[in-house]
């Protein structure tokens, strides 16, 4: 085979995978099937001294990885806040994979990065972010948060007179973090990748409705003052969703000089939704901002955005320059506003993304998602022996199941729910994953794809209620 028409064979085998796993996700189980050692036993081929025909390792990786996957590409897939990629999104990263750039440097790929810096004036607009904030596309809110913590960084210290990117950590003034009990252990792990050490992260109660105490935070802001302080506020908090009071406490923070950053990780898409918007009236104030677009906007992995209010301190905590490299000034050197080097194109599938959905599309989206957790949470709760912790207000809600032996303890009532849970992902009829939330094992209920239906609502509440009903049958002939 000639190397130019080398990928034909490969390629089109991949397709031709491809849209059968896509077909056939209505008839797959949305959980994995295949056990640790069946996946060790089929993939632990030995290397080779010679090499492999390609489309043959296209094929056998197909079989061998059979059951191994997650239906995450489902309308049944429920757990971790896991959109499925749209159609166009999809396709754009397989066109980013053939075009292979390095999307570092405008020099690098001049396409890419003018997306990139198209993505970044649209997201701000969907999103209701200041038009003036930088932007930065990175891996996954993960590193989004690091991101805008290191440009807090660079700009509390550099506001005290220390240059954190020159002189380091050691000897400068100790920072502290100021957020809520239910922040996301994302958090945590910004500030030890960052050397800010967790003894500085100051965690604070929440009300009732999972949103930061007011008196609390307060309380902490005048405890620490004045030493430099971060207020990390949550935009949808991991379990029930809950947004914290932007307008009341972003003022608050900045009164005592805090610098504040929101955690939207997919709670921030609510902006694109006049029915739910309210949720972030105020978030525009903050200084920075962190949200992913492989949940809510349904793009594949890996996909995450970072703004910040401060583009000098964003660009200063980022930006390098080295003689062997091409700068452009009038264009836009995309690593100058996130932590990589080496990067793909995530900026390709960010634009098929928007351009597909529109804004409306974008709106609808976050609905209709919002919409069917509430009729999974609200249905499956009605069933016997089910009882419902959170009724989602967005997209996430909790369910707990009871055990239905008399006398049963709390400690019980956690065990049978988690039990439920794993006959749920035997069945393969969805998604659903486990929490503890105020003491107590559940079901977290999370819808974030565009392909979910009305009849996958109605295929899941029947599903879990048989699993229920065979388990309480069960219990009753002991």
């Amino acid at each position: 085979m000639s190397a130019d028409n080398s990928y034909h064979e490969p390629l089109e085998s991949a397709l031709k995978h491809a849209l059968t796993y896509l077909d056939q996700l209505e008839n797959t189980s949305v959980s994995a099937q295949a056990s640790l050692d069946e996946l060790r036993t089929r993939l632990s081929r030995p290397l080779v001294e010679e090499g492999t025909n390609a489309q043959q390792i296209i094929d056998e990786l197909v079989s061998d990885t059979s059951g191994g996957l997650l239906g995450t590409m489902s309308g049944r897939f429920f757990g971790w806040v896991v959109g499925g990629s749209l159609p166009a999104a999809l396709a754009a990263d397989w066109l980013t994979s053939t075009w292979d750039q390095n999307a570092a440097l405008y020099a690098c790929s001049p396409a890419e990065a003018v997306i990139e810096e198209i993505c970044g004036a649209w997201l701000k607009d969907l999103l209701g972010l200041p038009s003036e904030a930088s932007f930065g596309l990175v891996t996954g809110c993960q590193m989004a948060h690091v991101t805008c913590l290191s440009a807090a960084r660079n700009a509390i210290l550099s506001d005290l007179g220390w240059d954190v990117e020159r002189q380091g950590l050691n000897g400068s003034p100790p920072i502290k973090v100021l957020t809520s009990d239910q922040h996301h252990a994302s958090v945590n792990r910004a500030i030890r990748i960052l050397g800010l050490g967790t003894d500085c992260l100051i965690s604070l109660p929440t009300n009732e409705n999972g949103q930061l105490s007011p008196l609390a935070l307060e309380e902490a802001l005048k405890k620490y003052s004045p030493d430099p302080l971060i207020v990390v506020l949550h935009a949808g908090d991991l379990n029930i969703g809950a947004y914290d009071s932007f307008k009341e406490l972003i003022p608050m923070a900045h009164s005592h000089n805090a610098w504040v950053h929101v955690d939207g990780a997919f709670g921030l898409w609510a902006a694109a939704s006049a029915k739910y918007r309210h949720f972030l009236e105020g978030v525009e104030m903050a200084n920075s901002w962190a949200t992913d677009g492989h949940k809510w906007l349904n793009v594949p992995y890996d996909c995450g955005y970072a703004f910040v209010r401060n583009s000098k301190a964003h660009y200063n905590a980022m930006a390098l320059k080295a003689s062997y490299l091409v700068h452009d000034n009038n264009a836009r050197d995309q690593f100058n506003w996130n932590p990589e080097w080496s990067r793909r194109g995530r900026g390709v599938a960010t634009y098929a993304a928007i351009r597909e959905l529109g804004r409306r599309g974008v709106s609808s989206l976050v609905e209709r998602c919002c919409q069917y957790a509430h009729d999974l949470v609200t249905q499956i709760g009605a069933l016997p022996g089910v009882s419902i912790l959170w009724e989602p207000q967005i997209n996430q809600g909790l369910l707990r199941f009871h055990d239905p032996k008399s006398m049963a303890s709390e400690a019980d009532h956690d065990d049978y729910t988690d039990e439920v849970i794993s006959d749920i992902l035997q069945s393969g009829e969805a998604f659903f994953g486990g929490t503890t939330w105020r003491n107590k094992r559940c079901m977290r209920v999370s819808v974030c794809s565009w392909r979910t239906t009305d009849d996958d609502i109605a295929r899941v509440v029947s599903a879990v209620g048989e699993i229920i009903s065979s388990k309480r049958k069960a219990f009753s002939e002991k």
